[in-house]
């Protein structure tokens, strides 16, 4: 089955406006991170800056998983 986006936004969001958009916490998205629960280039990757990005086309895909 091949998953329908209904994001249309930007595909790599901060961890702070990620957490405004989801309701989750900063916090949370780090320990998923951390935890290895969300994949590195896949759900969350690091911009040449150094600082992590979240990707809502992969995070919709993990949430609708079972």
């Amino acid at each position: 089955m091949t998953h329908q986006t209904t994001w249309k936004g930007a595909k790599w969001l901060l961890i702070l406006k990620f957490a405004q958009e989801t309701g989750y916490t900063p916090k949370a998205v780090e320990q998923k991170i951390n935890s290895g629960k969300w994949p590195y280039g896949k759900i969350w990757r690091n911009s040449p800056d150094g600082r992590r990005q979240i990707n809502m086309v992969e995070y919709e895909k993990w949430v609708e998983s079972d």
